[in-house]
């Protein structure tokens, strides 16, 4: 056949897939995985023409069975986090000044860059890759 069945898409996926990021094969097709991930504070200041960015998130993880009923798990995954300029009008997020992966093994983390562009907003999952309970929070406004 032209195209490949699931379980053969799903073997090839995981056949490049490295051992570190095997997890996600089993998060995103295997099982429901659900995760909370949001903003809690931001804030920046400005000195000497830099920018020092901090912030607090809140990541948790959960599985669901069919039923809908959902099961903590411990978080250790990557994340995206970021730091975004002033966005163009009618845009949610603007140019990423500073955007990275980072490994999350705790519900609550601290974060501080500096960075030399004025930063508007912060964000983890700011592109909602994970399926996320509430995607609303996951940005948010900076205030100085």
């Amino acid at each position: 056949p032209p195209y490949p069945t699931s379980l053969a898409a799903l073997d090839a996926f995981k056949s490049v897939t490295p051992d570190s990021l095997q997890y996600l094969i089993s998060d995103l097709f295997e099982n429901i995985t659900l995760f909370s991930n949001r903003i809690v504070d931001a804030e920046y200041e400005e000195k000497d023409g830099q920018y020092l960015v901090s912030f607090s998130t809140m990541s948790e993880k959960f599985r669901s069975d069919s039923l809908g009923k959902s099961t903590d798990l411990p978080i250790n995954d990557y994340l995206d986090i970021g730091i975004f300029a002033q966005p163009e009008k009618g845009e949610d997020l603007g140019k990423p000044i500073l955007y990275q992966r980072v490994k999350v093994t705790r519900a609550e983390n601290d974060y501080q860059f500096t960075v030399s562009e004025k930063p508007s907003s912060v964000g983890i999952d700011p592109y909602h890759y994970l399926v996320d309970r509430i995607t609303d929070d996951n940005t948010k406004k900076l205030s100085n």
